[in-house]
């Protein structure tokens, strides 16, 4: 799952009024920028964790109606963002990492239950491909916005892949499809760190929302991964 804004989309930044704030110097700005972020992706994390508990008893179609309000949510703090309303975007934010955690606790709890140690080692992958492509990411200077429309029409793929393989039944395509998701979020990863590195403080939490996302995706694709290697 995925929803972001169209890169150079025009998007009202609210301005900056802080007396002294524009005297910092720019890397100071963007380490602040960087650990605002970071701190609203782990918020996130923490209300899809608790998502993933209050959903874990969840059956029929809960887990699709809990998807369907989290792309609300995700297109609601979006334009609350461009707005200014940075308190209801925050607000959205959580609820979205929440409906999240719902639409994806029965997958969780099941590999929980069955294969344990298959969560353990995606939480452990996940964290060292997302703090490796994330440093990488926020390491390179030049712009890599331009990889936005590759990182979207692979997307595009992704989900037709998946839509094809829920008709046709070949055990080795699913795992050539987990690999070919862990390539499109490992990629969205690299590009979401380096706009980081530029970004203003009025896109932290639509970027933050955009990395969650990603941390997510990757989880799940490796927890696909090593749940099929046993």
């Amino acid at each position: 799952m995925r929803a972001r804004l169209a890169p150079g989309s025009s998007v009202s930044v609210p301005s900056v009024t802080a007396i002294g704030y524009a005297e910092r110097p720019a890397p100071a700005r963007a380490l602040g920028l960087f650990g605002q972020v970071m701190g609203l992706v782990a918020l996130t994390v923490a209300a899809a964790t608790l998502g993933v508990y209050v959903g874990r008893d969840w059956g029929g179609a809960g887990w699709f109606i809990a998807w369907l309000l989290s792309l609300g949510c995700l297109i609601g703090l979006n334009v609350a963002n461009a707005r200014g309303n940075t308190g209801l975007a925050f607000g959205l934010l959580l609820l979205f990492g929440l409906l999240v955690g719902c639409s994806v606790a029965t997958t969780v709890n099941y590999y929980a239950e069955t294969d344990p140690v298959a969560v353990r080692q995606a939480f452990g992958a996940t964290a060292l491909t997302v703090a490796g492509l994330g440093a990488g990411g926020y390491a390179i200077r030049r712009d890599l916005s331009f990889l936005y429309r590759i990182a979207f029409w692979l997307l595009l793929a992704l989900l037709a892949a998946g839509v094809v393989l829920i008709f046709v039944r070949i055990p080795a395509a699913y795992t050539i499809y987990s690999i070919f998701g862990l390539l499109v979020f490992s990629l969205y990863t690299v590009i979401d760190f380096n706009r980081l590195r530029r970004a203003g403080r009025g896109e932290a939490i639509p970027l933050a929302a955009g990395i969650f996302l990603d941390v997510l995706n990757i989880f799940l694709f490796f927890l696909q991964i090593f749940g099929r290697s046993r």
